[in-house]
């Protein structure tokens, strides 16, 4: 069954779009106040993409049933990973891309986006993405699968665009997480534009302003 979502479109006849994930335990409109919040330009036309997160259980929550992208057992470097299901709904999110360009949205102006557990799957997703993307926006995540990034990463997205960005004062994602994944994408020769912002696990006004530039840049 495909993902549910919510759509807000910000002209008539949209050419690019954001497919926005959000983080574990929250739901397709937990981001659907940025759109406004961006103020993008009139002249962009834009389609955002909320989906909604598959109800399951969450063993770093004692097995608690919420929306999640895929299972978490740790954020630690050897913490147990849910591959299979990180695969799964990537595949779930690859049909949401496709549904965009078969809509006549090309895929180098599609956009990722996600935040935290949102945020690792559009890494995950938008570098093993067979066309080349418009962008990835990365926000207080982490990088899944990171002792396999080299066999997932595709060449297609060498040059994507990557914005990344984390509060410093984050305590559900730490940032040195963040900064490895950082490390680890620049040393597969990603180029990361990078923001830390004196806040907790959440996006602060100055990031939003960062993001509107971000993807402004993504769709020119």
């Amino acid at each position: 069954m495909p993902l549910s979502t919510i759509q807000i479109e910000t002209q008539n006849d949209p050419d690019c779009a954001v497919i926005w994930l959000h983080g574990l335990g929250a739901n397709g409109h937990d981001f659907e106040p940025i759109v406004a919040e961006l103020n993008l330009p009139d002249s962009v036309r834009a389609r955002f993409i909320f989906p909604n997160a598959p109800i399951q259980a969450v063993s770093l929550n004692n097995g608690m049933q919420m929306p999640a992208w895929f299972d978490i057992y740790g954020l630690e470097k050897d913490s147990k990973e849910d591959t299979a299901g990180i695969k799964k709904i990537s595949e779930e999110i690859n049909l949401l891309i496709q549904q965009e360009i078969d809509d006549g949205v090309a895929a180098n102006k599609i956009v990722l986006a996600g935040f935290s557990q949102g945020g690792a799957l559009t890494l995950y997703t938008g570098l093993g993405h067979s066309q080349r993307l418009g962008g990835l926006l990365a926000l207080s995540c982490y990088l899944p699968m990171r002792d396999r990034l080299e066999s997932y990463a595709e060449d297609t997205q060498r040059d994507l665009p990557i914005f990344m960005a984390h509060g410093s004062y984050d305590d559900i994602v730490p940032l040195a997480v963040a900064n490895l994944a950082k490390e680890l994408l620049e040393a597969q020769g990603f180029k990361i534009d990078w923001h830390d912002y004196p806040c907790a696990h959440t996006v602060c006004a100055e990031e939003i302003q960062d993001i509107r530039n971000f993807l402004i840049q993504c769709w020119q």
